[in-house]
């Protein structure tokens, strides 16, 4: 039985996500994940997305319409960031370090310009699951949420798009989205790994066997795209 916690998100879920995965929120750790959010909202702590979002993903883009996958870490933790979208922010704020060095790496890969904002949902729309390992967060505390259950829901996600019929790319940025690679099957879906696009990162990128910079996964990814026979490449720009 599904935790009341979850029902409102789960029926406004688009109907192949709810069929591919819907079961698992009635799993257990589910319920203690649904409880532990309860209990830290009842103690005061800000939470972030806002609580309408932390499916946005999945929301915004349907299992069937998925042709690559960015997955990261956890949600930004500062107010007026989060969306519920990996790297994206709403337009108008401030955009953070890690996408300013995405907004690079598409330039310099695609030729595609800088936009002056930092609002993914293009990608989204277009047939890009924004996801992270960790779907909330506490307010200043990156991380945070990592040992909360998510892991469990989020692998299951990956199952179902590693699951699929048609090839897909995934494109792993970062330590914890790295660890996922073992789930997926690199013979038939392309699997991109490198260090994640933040500031941090990119300082060791001289010693890394995987720096984000220069690691061309925009072109990349419809470059597999189009050797699979597919005409529907990913629009990697961002009006």
């Amino acid at each position: 039985m599904t935790h009341p916690a979850w029902g409102a998100a789960l029926a406004a879920l688009p109907s192949c996500w709810r069929e591919a995965i819907g079961d698992e929120f009635g799993a257990p750790y589910m319920d203690a994940l649904a409880e532990f959010l309860l209990a830290e909202r009842a103690a005061g702590k800000t939470i972030f997305p806002p609580e309408p979002l932390v499916f946005a993903a999945l929301m915004r883009t349907p299992l069937q319409q998925v042709r690559a996958v960015i997955l990261g870490q956890d949600p930004y933790h500062q107010p007026g960031q989060a969306m519920g979208l990996s790297f994206s922010v709403p337009k108008g704020v401030r955009i953070p370090p890690s996408l300013r060095n995405i907004h690079k790496e598409l330039a310099g890969d695609c030729g595609i310009p800088a936009p002056d904002h930092g609002c993914l949902t293009h990608w989204a729309d277009g047939g890009v699951l924004l996801l992270n390992t960790a779907l909330t967060v506490e307010q200043g505390k990156a991380g945070s949420h990592a040992r909360a259950g998510w892991h469990s829901f989020t692998d299951r996600v990956i199952q179902a798009v590693n699951a699929q019929p048609s090839p897909v790319a995934f494109l792993l940025w970062g330590g914890h989205a790295r660890k996922k690679a073992p789930m997926l099957d690199a013979g038939r879906h392309l699997v991109l790994e490198s260090d994640h696009p933040s500031p941090l990162a990119a300082a060791r990128a001289a010693v890394s066997p995987c720096p984000f910079a220069g690691s061309r996964p925009f072109s990349r990814t419809n470059d597999f795209l189009r050797a699979q026979g597919r005409n529907d490449l990913i629009d990697w720009r961002l009006p």
